[in-house]
């Protein structure tokens, strides 16, 4: 199966190395640390401290996995400031008769945060409004049917 490409700012992209560094250099270390004390303390069968390192074993290497594959499949993109959507531009789009106006910040899906206003590419409303001009209109089906909306700017 072929991974698909993750996009990821600059900034995204140095946070999740760091943890990464973080979690094998540290968290790593710390675990080992933990399993060895709980180890000494006898019976492994009834021993929550090696219970609990062993947990937290599991989880550090499951998300160095998943972030060493993120990192594998990535392409950093810088904000963008042009004429058309791309990923990492900012646009701000509305709905045809003004009722309502988004300001939305277009990243790969690792990095999506619809609090923040940064939306997936690959959701309905990021694909839509992919390679859109100031201008032009788009439609997209979400949840509820059919949107409508107009590019109003792109930053």
């Amino acid at each position: 199966m072929e991974e698909k490409r993750e996009y990821l700012t600059k900034q995204k992209y140095d946070e999740l190395v760091a943890e990464l560094k973080e979690l094998k250099n540290v968290k790593r270390k710390e675990v080992a640390e933990a399993l060895d004390y709980a180890r000494g303390l006898g019976d492994l069968s009834e021993n929550a401290e090696y219970h609990e390192a062993r947990s937290q074993q599991a989880d550090i290497e499951e998300r160095i996995i998943k972030i060493e594959n993120v990192l594998t499949n990535t392409t950093v993109v810088e904000d963008k400031h042009g004429d058309h959507v791309v990923i990492g531009s900012t646009v701000v789009v509305e709905k045809p008769d003004g009722s309502k106006k988004m300001t939305l910040k277009i990243v790969g899906s690792t990095e999506s945060d619809i609090s923040l206003g940064k939306i997936s590419n690959r959701s309905p409303i990021g694909a839509a409004v992919l390679g859109k001009k100031k201008g032009d209109s788009f439609s997209f089906m979400s949840p509820s049917g059919k949107m409508e909306y107009k590019v109003v700017d792109v930053k």
